[in-house]
């Protein structure tokens, strides 16, 4: 529930500072002038494209919550404890081991989402961000 709060925070100060972007570009165009209406028509193209990143992120967001959720109903989330490092994340070692027999589960069942979201978590605990993300897309899309 905390973690909800938070992006609604999150959210709301990104729809505030869209909002307040928008008013200034178009106080710019308002203006007149080769340079202010550039300027102004500049930025007003920043809101969409910030918004359009943070739905992303949002929906994405919800996706691999609601197949996290699914996989531990199933009784398939992993179960594995890895070995942490003072910093509290994994072993590398003991991440990447893991890694490997996810990425195997993976080749031996292509078309499982639950395999995909599983090494996305994998990846995760191997510092490997954007294979992990990846992988959940892939989740997602293999879930429908």
């Amino acid at each position: 529930m905390r973690a909800r709060v938070v992006v609604a925070v999150l959210v709301a100060v990104l729809a505030l500072y869209l909002v307040l972007a928008a008013w200034r570009g178009w106080l710019l165009v308002r203006e007149g002038g080769v340079v202010p209406v550039l300027l102004g028509v500049g930025i007003l193209l920043l809101p969409l494209v910030g918004a359009y990143a943070g739905w992303r992120e949002v929906r994405f967001g919800l996706a691999t919550q609601r197949l996290a959720k699914e996989l531990a109903d199933a009784g398939r989330w992993p179960t594995e404890e890895l070995p942490l490092a003072p910093s509290g994340r994994p072993q590398r070692a003991a991440a990447d081991a893991l890694f490997a027999l996810r990425r195997r589960e993976v080749e031996e069942a292509s078309e499982d989402w639950q395999g995909w979201f599983r090494l996305g978590l994998a990846y995760e605990d191997s510092r490997d961000r954007r294979r992990a993300r990846e992988s959940m897309r892939r989740a997602i899309a293999l879930h429908g």
